[in-house]
Order: C-alpha cells, then structure tokens, then sequence
C-alpha cells in the first residue's frame, strides 16, 4: 500500500478549502490534534468497557482460548480501517460513512447508510451509559453504605439521566473539552487494562500459560458453566459463539471520520487514528484478557467458579478493598468517557444529515453554537432520544411473549433487545458503506488523498467487505433461544429489530423524501468531471 500526497493540504486552511471544494462552509471548531481524534476512537472501542461487559460470556462459551480470538476481529476490522482511511482522506467531512457513501454511491443509498449507522450510535451511548449503573452503586455502597439495587428501573434512569446531562453539557462546550476527556479517558484505560494485568500479576497467577491455550471442556454440555451445547465441538462450534465477545468491542474506531471537520490536517491524521485505535484495542484487549483468566482461581472447575462467582469482580474481589474501590472509579470513569464519545461522534452524523437538509427540522438540527462552534441542537435531540430509549428498561415481561413463530423471552427489558442492534447496526452499515466504495471503484473513481492504498486497494476492500458479511450473519443468525447464539441475539429478536428500523426509515424517506436535500450536496470541485459522470450514473 502507498502513501502519496499529490495535492491534499496539510495546514489549517487547506483543510478548510478541502471542506469548501466538497461545497460546505467550515463551521465548527479545528483544534484536534492527532492524539485527541485517537482518543475520541480508542474511548468508543474501549477495552474496558468492552471486556468487563462481555468477559463472562466469552469465557463461558469459548473457555480460557477464547482469548486468541480477540484477534479475528481486529484483522478484520483493520481491512475495514484501511478502506475507511482512504475514504476519510478523500473526504475528510463530519458524518463519516453517511457521506462517504452518499459520494461513493448516491443520496437514497447514503441516506441510508447514515440512517442505520445514526440508529446504532443513539443505542450504543444508551447502553454504555445503562452498563455503568452497577458500577455506580456498589462504589456509592462502598463510600456511603447506600444500598441501591442496579437492577431498578427507577435507578437505571435516574442514573443514566444524570451522565447523559454531564456529557452532554460537556460536549456542548466545544470540542477541546470533548478531546480532553478522551485523551484522559486513554490514560484510564491504560491504566484499566496494563495496570490491571501488572497488580494481577503482582498478585499472583493461579495458572500457567498453557492454561491459555484449554477450553476446560466448555464445548461439551456436561462441563458448559452456562448450560450450552456445542456438540463437543470447540473450533467449528464454541468458536463460533465466543467470538461474538470480542466482535462486540471492536469498533467505534471509524468516529475518528465523524470528527474530521474539527482535525487539523484530517486527511492524513484520521486514518492514522482509526488504525491505532484498532491495534493499541487489540493489544490491550489482549493482555487484560489473558491477565484475568490467569487470575481466576485454581481447581477442578475454575471457569464454572468464575462465572458463578460473577465474573470480573469476582476475579478482582482478592484484591484489597481500596484498590477494588479504585478500579470501580476507573471503570466509572471509561464507561463515561466512551459514552462522551459516542454522543459527539453522533452529534457530528446527525449536524452533517442535517446540514445536507436529509432530517426532519434540519435547519435547526444543523444550528452551531457561535461561541463553542459545536452543534448544540444535534447533542440535545441526541440525548433526548437516548433517554427515551432508556426507558424501555421498564418494558419487561414477565413471561414468554410470542409473535407468531417468534418469541420473546421473559425478564428481559426491551432496552436488550434494542441494544442488539447496536451491534449489528454497525456491523451492517459498516458493510453498505465498504460495498458502496466497491461501487465507486467501479464506476472510476480514484483516490486521491494523503492516505491511499494503491494497487492493495481491490483485495483489501473484497476481504474487507466479506469479514463484515460473515461476521454480520454470525451476529444475526437466528438459531434457537436455547443455543449458545441465542445469548447474543436473543434468537430472531435481532433480526426483527433490524427490520423494524429498517422500517421506520423507509417510512421516513417516503414522507420527508430527504434525498432531495442530499443531491444539492454531491459536487466536489477537485474532481469535476467524474463527480459529474458519476452523478449522472446515478440518475
């Protein structure tokens, strides 16, 4: 793969010119740097985050080797990076995959695309934001003896209100402050994860390296700690299913792209940031994982008792209380910060959807604050819908409700099974947009911006595009709510989300018709003549 600069600027006001060739007026407020757009993409991916949520479920479907899965994902997410990068060099614009596919293959097409992707980033902040809630009353329990219960719904709003009010306010300010808290949030989670793995290892392993390399048997039904059958089968079968646990944490690298209108020199630094993002997640990922599954305790069954003990905090209890307690403030703090960094990269998709006139009220969606430079009245409808996703945690049935063929299992909050989808909504409008580049490769278009991948380009997008459709229909399968996938996806409830989203936005695009506004912001001036047969082709 090459790297040229042919004619992409790397000073402010060429960054600015870029913008105004692809026919926006700079608005917002250029004063990231390159660690500061890093730490924007590390802190959605999260590592801590990521592994304190998920860790039970991969150790319980795929045992102790489950940690060489981590890097399945991250090679394949690194294939999508690479043809990311070459896009957000090209057109280094806010909203990310909305308008690389809107250029790459026409308004209907990336209006979609953003649809889904918008979707997914409003449940993912409301999920990070939910996920912290137990982590906030056991640290008010310790500090203050209160004994609030995690799993009332009055709690989880109450709690995940008041952080969606913090970030917000937070974000609002501009986006110095949003860097700030992410370029702090890396320290935490560097801390989260080499800190932990040094005191773990101080502490004392309980088990060799080989232990890395054992399923402890969990492909086999009789000797399962969740009760699941894989056949005995752990390659072709348990494989399969904990991959998923990783799969859910890599990714949130591409709002690198989400905030390039406010990176200086976004054409040769966002690519930079989505990749490190990927591998510095992968290799800490790594190495937290396999520091907790050494930690966990010796015997006959020390996956079972794990689990049983309640997973991460109980592999982190044989610490003193005051480190515990410390932990809990720095697992407080990545849930916060990635939260943040949801919020703003979502902000910065629905300014750049509004601005091109594709939403509802979008004159007023695309405001910028005159002062902090940032969109004001994106952050606040932002979080107005996530709180309203919040409280579906008071949806939960109490027994099995059936639709038709389909169930839907009892206790289970309907916020779950939204929540799915912010996954798999990624996952799917991570594959149109990589499609959508297959597309305008096609059709001729070449790219010409500080990062390029050169004659890697055809490979590197065919094998991107088909780690994402493997692993999407891996995440979506619908198998069963008694299988191992069922633990995921909740059987077709997944799916079924997906195509009530679906719906929703072709409903919306039948009575708004937002692709009118998109095709008056089609046009890039460095390209003329193949803006001008593309757009063509697309009518």
């Amino acid at each position: 793969m090459s790297i040229s600069s042919p004619r992409t600027p790397n000073t402010l006001s060429d960054d600015d010119a870029r913008l105004e060739s692809l026919g926006y007026r700079p608005q917002l407020n250029r004063v990231l740097g390159l660690f500061a757009n890093f730490a924007v993409a590390f802190t959605y991916l999260s590592p801590m985050v990521g592994i304190y949520s998920l860790f039970v479920l991969g150790v319980g479907t795929g045992g102790p080797a489950y940690v060489w899965l981590t890097w399945l994902p991250v090679l394949g997410m690194l294939l999508v990076a690479l043809v990311f990068g070459e896009l957000a060099s090209h057109y280094p614009i806010a909203g990310a995959l909305y308008q690389y596919s809107k250029f790459s293959v026409g308004p209907r097409y990336g209006w979609f695309v953003g649809w889904f992707y918008g979707i997914a980033l409003l449940t993912t902040v409301a999920a990070v934001d939910t996920g912290v809630v137990s982590y906030v009353t056991a640290l008010c329990h310790n500090w203050f003896g209160w004994n609030f219960d995690p799993t009332d719904h009055w709690t989880i709003l109450i709690i995940t209100v008041g952080l969606l009010v913090i970030q917000t306010s937070l974000n609002i300010t501009g986006a110095r402050v949003m860097g700030r808290v992410a370029q702090f949030g890396v320290y935490v989670e560097i801390v989260g994860t080499l800190g932990i793995a040094i005191i773990l290892a101080v502490h004392g392993f309980h088990h060799g390296l080989g232990f890395l390399f054992s399923t402890q048997q969990v492909q086999h039904a009789a000797s399962n700690p969740l009760g699941l059958d894989f056949g005995g089968h752990w390659l072709t079968g348990a494989a399969l299913i904990a991959v998923l646990a990783p799969v859910y944490i890599f990714y949130g690298f591409e709002s690198a792209g989400d905030i390039s209108e406010e990176t200086k020199d976004a054409g040769r630094q966002v690519p930079r940031a989505m990749r490190w993002a990927l591998i510095w997640g992968g290799v800490s990922s790594f190495i937290l994982i396999a520091s907790l599954l050494l930690a966990m305790p010796s015997g006959s069954n020390p996956v079972g008792s794990t689990i049983e003990g309640g997973g991460v905090p109980f592999i982190l209890g044989q610490l003193p209380s005051w480190l515990q307690d410390f932990l809990l403030l720095l697992i407080i703090f990545a849930f916060f910060s990635c939260g943040t960094s949801v919020q703003g990269a979502g902000s910065r998709l629905v300014f750049s959807y509004a601005r091109d006139g594709a939403l509802p009220r979008s004159r007023w969606l695309s405001a910028v604050h005159p002062r902090f430079r940032t969109p004001v009245n994106a952050l606040v409808a932002g979080s107005i819908v996530t709180a309203l996703f919040v409280l579906l945690v008071f949806a939960s049935p109490n027994h099995d409700v059936k639709f038709g063929f389909i169930t839907y299992p009892a206790n289970i909050n309907v916020l779950v099974s939204l929540v799915s989808f912010g996954v798999s909504g990624i996952y799917l409008s991570f594959l149109l947009t990589v499609i959508g580049a297959i597309v305008a490769r096609r059709r001729g278009w070449i790219a010409e911006g500080r990062f390029q991948l050169g004659r890697w380009a055809w490979p590197v997008t065919v094998l991107a595009a088909a780690y994402l459709g493997l692993m999407l229909l891996n995440v979506v399968l619908p198998t069963g709510l008694a299988s191992p996938r069922g633990y995921f996806n909740l059987d077709w409830i997944t799916l079924l989300v997906m195509l009530a989203v679906t719906l929703v936005g072709v409903l919306v695009f039948v009575l708004a018709h937002p692709d009118r506004g998109v095709r008056q912001h089609l046009g890039d001036a460095a390209e003329p003549d193949r803006a001008g047969s593309a757009e063509r082709s697309r009518k």
